[in-house]
């Protein structure tokens, strides 16, 4: 039941393969702490501005959170933000200079989801 969200500078529109992305991370979802890929689910959130440091100079920011029923243990946690951050240059055309991170979280218990 991972839920993916990345939220990215605007600069990186064109720059960006989301869809490769999305499904290497899901990937990297069921290597890591057994998630099944048609439980995954992405959303890409552009951010019109980012801000790294003092501002002086113009930076990309690529972030990805992978929110998780609880239950993993730290290690797994680690592991998946390790495997996802390592694969994230990969999808973005020139990477240099792009600040990338990743946050894996359990998601609250009051979670729920339906299909309609």
């Amino acid at each position: 039941m991972p839920l993916i969200t990345v939220d990215h500078s605007a600069d990186l529109d064109g720059r960006l393969d989301r869809a490769g992305l999305a499904g290497a991370v899901h990937q990297a979802c069921v290597e890591q702490v057994a998630a099944r890929v048609p439980a995954c689910k992405s959303r890409f959130r552009r951010a019109e501005e980012t801000v790294v440091g003092d501002g002086a100079e113009e930076a990309s920011v690529l972030h990805v959170e992978i929110a998780l029923l609880a239950g993993r243990t730290g290690e797994a946690k680690t592991g998946l933000s390790e495997a996802v951050l390592a694969l994230l240059p990969a999808h973005v055309k020139a990477a240099e200079g792009v600040h990338f991170s990743v946050e894996v979280r359990d998601l609250e218990p009051s979670y729920r989801s339906a299909r309609g």
